[in-house]
């Protein structure tokens, strides 16, 4: 069996991260559910995600709708309370450094434009579609690895743009003294949250509602800390509707 809350992880969010696990365990438990004592935080994101014994873990859009729509369980998503969307849905900062005088997107055009990973949906699919109706594509990439790595190459000028999860740039800005040196050029529309996934013989509707009374059970400090306010269901339909960039396969 493998679990793993690997999406948001950082070292000030370990504790909450296990004591919110400890809770879910707990509830599949008196569900009937087994799993494992610890989440697998380290784990190959692909390789966990399409375990055959996964209990739950947490995917990004982009690779749902493209490889694993129908070879998992979508289980829920949790809300994080991003301003300005609808429950359980986020968008993507477009950030660029605070000294840099462009105003607009279009007048980034030919600007080092600097990625998490080609099949995020924050980092990559999310500008991509935002771009596209102004005629250009970035040129000039390169890929950071992960959001908080965009953020510090945008920082250092070794790229002028990125586009970070509305979430990791809420962490960002919370943890990162270095957040100050980057503004929002402007938002991304909303899509579908980041959701849980389970093994594809998995009991949606218990798993969820294990999700749910964990979420519940969390104390204050907890919810905070992780920024969750709930879980929602959002239809299967809603994340393959969202447009694909071009993207190898994986």
């Amino acid at each position: 069996m493998i679990a793993s809350l690997m999406m948001y992880i950082r070292p000030e969010l370990d504790s909450a991260h296990a004591r919110y696990w400890a809770l879910i365990r707990d509830a599949l438990a008196a569900r009937g559910i087994d799993a494992p004592i610890a989440l697998d935080q380290d784990g190959d994101e692909f390789a966990v995600w399409n375990a055959p014994d996964l209990v739950l873990s947490q995917t990004c859009g982009m690779p749902y709708r493209t490889w694993l729509h129908d070879k998992v369980t979508l289980i829920g998503t949790p809300d994080f309370g991003v301003p300005g969307c609808p429950a359980g849905y986020y968008k993507s900062a477009i950030i660029v450094r605070s000294d840099d005088h462009r105003k607009a997107l279009a007048d980034f055009k030919d600007a080092r434009f600097t990625y998490n990973q080609t099949f995020s949906q924050s980092g990559y699919a999310a500008p991509h579609a935002l771009t596209k109706p102004l005629g250009f594509w970035f040129a000039d990439r390169s890929q950071s690895y992960g959001h908080l790595n965009s953020a510090r190459t945008v920082v250092e000028g070794k790229a002028d743009i990125a586009a970070l999860d509305a979430v990791s740039w809420r962490l960002i800005q919370q943890y990162e003294p270095f957040a100050d040196k980057l503004r929002i050029l402007e938002w991304t529309p909303p899509t579908p949250g980041l959701p849980y996934i389970a093994a594809l013989d998995a009991d949606q509707k218990a798993v969820f509602s294990s999700i749910s009374t964990a979420i519940a059970a969390l104390t204050d400090a907890d919810r905070n800390t992780l920024g969750i306010k709930g879980l929602v269901a959002i239809p299967k339909d809603a994340y393959l509707e969202v447009a694909n960039p071009p993207v190898g396969d994986k």
